[in-house]
């Protein structure tokens, strides 16, 4: 489709008798992932959506695994104004109507939503929109993603952290709308996916095995439990491990329930080696 040429400029009165009408309805407009005067042609396959998770959402699930895609938000050239269904190269304002076709905009990721309390900012260091207020995040060039200010120093540096996939629901980390956190290892994954990792009683990073939730209460029980279990004489031999959390070796007394590292006092080990070796 061609874009529509605007020959005659709209009135102030009818310009902003539009934006009256339309805030009026701010529901009317948009889809279940936001609230939007406007829809995008997507151009790598020309087909119309309200945003790029509506397209994203409908590709995925398409019989064919070759007609799968994703849409790249910088390359989107035209949208819709869902006021006056006018197709045109992407602005903030319809140059037919002359309403505001998104309360925020960015210009580079081709991005509209009205619900500024969102507080979103454009990163270029991400090269995305993120959400919650530029004053509230930094970015990590080491780790290659925004995070609270409250992480400035105090966290665990793994180049490009987050631009990997979630280990535990395999979602892209990176461009998730859902919230993500940074363990004490670095590594990230989904809020939601740590949580319930936690509740499984799993305090193991997925990808290199380091602690990361307070084990000091289940430390403290494994002592009492080792101390008030006794091993039979032919099993009371010494063991090779290896330490997950500090990487350290040692030696130490074999027991069933655990082993404890000399150098930590974890016991998030592992035996490199057999009894009595």
């Amino acid at each position: 489709m061609e874009e529509e040429q605007n020959t005659v400029s709209p009135s102030r009165t009818s310009t902003e008798q539009i934006q009256q009408d339309t805030a009026k309805l701010p529901h009317q407009y948009g889809c279940e992932h936001y609230r939007r005067r406007c829809k995008i042609r997507a151009p790598c396959c020309n087909q119309i959506f309200s945003c790029r998770h509506c397209h994203n959402e409908a590709t995925s699930s398409l019989s064919n695994p070759k007609d799968r895609h994703e849409i790249v938000r910088h390359d989107i050239k035209q949208v819709i104004c869902s006021v006056c269904n006018t197709e045109q190269e992407v602005a903030q304002v319809c140059n037919k109507c002359g309403v505001k076709m998104g309360e925020y905009f960015c210009d580079i990721c081709k991005f509209y939503d009205d619900d500024t309390s969102k507080q979103h900012f454009h990163c270029d260091g991400c090269g995305i929109c993120r959400l919650g207020g530029r004053e509230k995040f930094f970015h990590c060039e080491k780790c290659g993603s925004c995070y609270v200010i409250e992480m400035r120093g105090n966290h665990s540096c793994v180049e490009n952290s987050m631009k990997d996939y979630c280990p535990i629901c395999y979602e892209y980390l990176f461009d998730s709308v859902k919230q993500a956190t940074v363990m004490k290892c670095g590594h990230t994954m989904h809020m939601d996916c740590f949580r319930e990792m936690a509740k499984q009683q799993q305090y193991r990073c997925p990808l290199c095995s380091k602690t990361v939730i307070d084990t000091a209460d289940y430390w403290k029980l494994l002592d009492e439990e080792i101390e008030a279990v006794q091993m039979p004489e032919q099993y009371q031999d010494e063991v090779s491990i290896l330490c997950n959390d500090c990487n350290s070796t040692s030696k130490v007394a074999f027991h069933i329930v655990g082993h404890k590292c000399k150098q930590c006092a974890s016991y998030n080990t592992r035996r490199i080696a057999g009894t009595g070796s």
